[in-house]
């Protein structure tokens, strides 16, 4: 069964951009192919502020990965990619969240989809609503759109431009 699994990436460590780059061809290998990917956004960090700034994306994939699979997939590509849990919410190389899994909802210990601080997340909002604006959220029943025109959260979401 094909079903369409929205992702955010996100890193802080490093070559950042060279993180995301690698986490798409990784996902590409290991997950499906991706159908959409947002542009690439620098945001200030959420939960610990004493950090470096991120680099975040939100892509849409076709899996055919249950929603355990695609999470031990994810994984997998996050520690391959040198990322180490240690601090919650501090730096990483790269960080995946699965944000929906087409229109389920699963709500257990080890995972809970959609994503349970979409609607409190600047910096996941303005990439989700740049590729699919109108998806409704399953549980609150609102577009990303409408998610976002009344997110609580001021953190700065600056389209990033490539230095040259």
């Amino acid at each position: 069964m094909k079903v369409i699994t929205v992702l955010s990436l996100g890193s802080n460590v490093g070559d950042k951009l060279n993180f995301l780059s690698l986490s798409k061809t990784l996902i590409c290998n290991k997950i499906g192919p991706i159908l959409l990917s947002s542009s690439i956004y620098e945001t200030e960090p959420w939960g610990v502020d004493n950090q470096d700034t991120y680099l975040n994306q939100v892509i849409s994939v076709q899996t055919n990965l249950s929603p355990y699979e695609l999470l031990d997939n994810i994984h997998e590509i996050e520690k391959d990619l040198g990322r180490i849990r240690e601090i919650h919410y501090g730096p990483r190389t790269i960080d995946i969240d699965i944000l929906y899994y087409g229109t389920n909802i699963l709500n257990t210990e080890t995972l809970k989809i959609p994503h349970p601080h979409i609607q409190k997340r600047r910096f996941i909002l303005v990439p989700l609503s740049e590729i699919s604006p109108q998806m409704c959220h399953p549980l609150l029943k609102k577009t990303n759109q409408e998610l976002l025109d009344i997110v609580k959260d001021d953190g700065k979401v600056t389209q990033w431009q490539q230095p040259y």
